[in-house]
């Protein structure tokens, strides 16, 4: 359900500029940048850059992922 909230000039230009290049809406930009801050805020001690990288991954369809495959212990 949305809900209109009220932002400042300035941050809603950003996320126009910044939306057109992520091909997101308006909205959807001023949420990424929330879920990204949220999650940077629950995780203090890794790089921003980090935590969007991994939501991104997130999104991936599962059948598409890559399996992981444990490097083998040397004896």
């Amino acid at each position: 359900m949305g809900m209109p909230v009220r932002i400042d000039d300035t941050l809603y230009e950003q996320a126009r500029t910044e939306a057109q290049i992520e091909h997101r809406t308006i909205a959807g930009q001023i949420e990424y940048w929330a879920t990204v801050g949220r999650a940077a805020l629950d995780n203090p001690d890794l790089p921003v850059s980090f935590v969007a990288e991994a939501l991104a991954s997130m999104r991936e369809p599962h059948d598409q992922a890559t399996p992981f495959v444990p490097r083998s212990r040397k004896a």
